[in-house]
């Protein structure tokens, strides 16, 4: 652990001083356009040695996700439009003595301070709880909210400069993260234009596709998918996506087959509960192509406790509007009912869809509904049910929409009662 943290620290540190040098080193371009593709140019070169650094096996696949998404929240800031400095005459400068200072005078002080005002021995020796992880849910929700508004930046920007697909798939990718899949799929379509044989889009393009259409990957996003394996057979997304396609047929055996193809292309420091709950995932689809209950050992997990199946693990129970707001919203409002987990991630566990004219409405969430195979009901613990009338008929929360939420149950609960009675603000 001593070792990955220094190396993502000098990593960090390196990148910083190039941000902060080029502009010193390099002579300014005359125009704010040309400016702005010298950003995009730069940063399109850090992600393709990010990515090349994840394909190399010299960071862990979360370390990969937590590197790109910095990179992406400063790409995303960077492109921010800024009010023209007019230009005064002044004395030259020597910029490379102003360099060399700043490229000793910033690691030595960032490591005096660390060393002064930081914990060297939570490397080792991390605590329990921390502030941050108790935060962790409005964090989140900060986070697309910020992500919301610079994606609207980025496309302002990708607007001047319509040919940078790595950009306009920055923007797909930033628009699928806060759920506006709506708005994800015709810019994946423009990028997938621009870069049509890159097997991350491509995955990237289905994945979304099929969360607009109720997450169903058949017709388009299957095509896009085996594309993205006709270009790479190892792709992990694209197997994960390809072994769901297979499950939902159940075509057991070929889901299996595909998911252990998946499973030998994680990178070795994968996290070992995320490759459990693949091992498991192989192991049922097996189970389920031969005939054979499913076990702990089955799944290559020692001495792990059997999980819940999809409908023993069900919740159940009926959602009713409050007489106070029964005059609100039009009966082709969209519902959403959805499980989320009291100490995890705000994405939902399981989700299913109506309408307002479909009130009162009786539910069921189970594994069966999940929006990702890798992460079911079943697999956790105490969620609260949420039941949210949407206007838009997108899930995220917006003002205006009705909501209303349950006590924490644990999966397996039924009868669970749930009253829309509050409008967001």
């Amino acid at each position: 652990m001593t070792l990955v943290f220094w190396f993502i620290a000098w990593a960090m540190t390196l990148l910083v001083l190039g941000l902060l040098l080029w502009p010193i080193l390099k002579r300014q371009e005359s125009t704010k356009q040309e400016e702005g593709e010298k950003t995009l140019s730069v940063y399109r070169q850090q992600f393709a040695e990010l990515e090349q650094d994840y394909k190399s096996a010299v960071l862990t696949d979360k370390q990969y996700q937590q590197s790109k998404r910095e990179l992406e929240r400063r790409l995303l800031e960077e492109t921010e439009p800024v009010a023209p400095v007019p230009v005064s005459p002044r004395r030259p400068v020597n910029r490379l003595a102003i360099a060399v200072g700043l490229a000793v005078v910033i690691p030595t002080l960032g490591g005096v301070l660390y060393w002064k005002l930081g914990n060297p021995l939570a490397i080792t020796h991390p605590t329990a709880t921390s502030p941050v992880a108790q935060g962790r849910d409005d964090s989140d929700h900060q986070t697309s909210e910020g992500l919301d508004a610079l994606s609207e930046k980025l496309k302002r920007k990708l607007e001047q400069n319509p040919t940078d697909g790595v950009g306009w798939a920055l923007l797909a990718r930033s628009y699928a993260e806060i759920g506006r899949h709506a708005d994800a799929v015709p810019i994946y379509e423009k990028a997938m234009k621009l870069i049509p044989d890159d097997p991350q889009l491509l995955a990237d393009y289905a994945d979304a596709l099929g969360m607009l259409h109720g997450r169903k990957l058949e017709g388009k996003p299957e095509q896009l998918i085996q594309q993205a394996l006709k270009i790479d057979p190892n792709h992990v997304k694209a197997l994960m996506l390809a072994g769901t396609i297979a499950f939902d047929r159940r075509k057991f055996g070929q889901a299996a087959q595909y998911w252990e193809r998946a499973n030998a292309n994680l990178s070795a420091d994968m996290e070992g509960e995320a490759r459990q709950e693949l091992l498991a995932a192989i192991a049922e689809a097996k189970g389920l192509a031969t005939g054979k209950p499913v076990t702990a050992s089955t799944a290559g997990v020692s001495g792990a406790p059997a999980k819940q199946g999809g409908q023993a693990a069900a919740i159940s129970g009926t959602v009713t509007l409050a007489p106070g707001l029964a005059g609100k919203g039009a009966q082709t409002d969209t519902l959403f009912v959805f499980a989320r987990e009291m100490n995890g991630p705000p994405m939902p566990v399981s989700i299913v869809r109506a309408t307002k004219k479909d009130l009162p409405f009786t539910f069921q969430l189970d594994d069966s509904t999940s929006p990702m195979p890798s992460r079911k009901l079943s697999d956790v613990g105490n969620v609260v049910i949420v039941a949210r009338l949407s206007k838009s008929g997108e899930a995220k929360a917006q003002s205006g929409d009705l909501q209303g939420m349950s006590q924490p149950v644990k999966p397996g609960a039924k009868q669970i009662a749930v009253v829309i009675d509050q409008e967001i603000p």
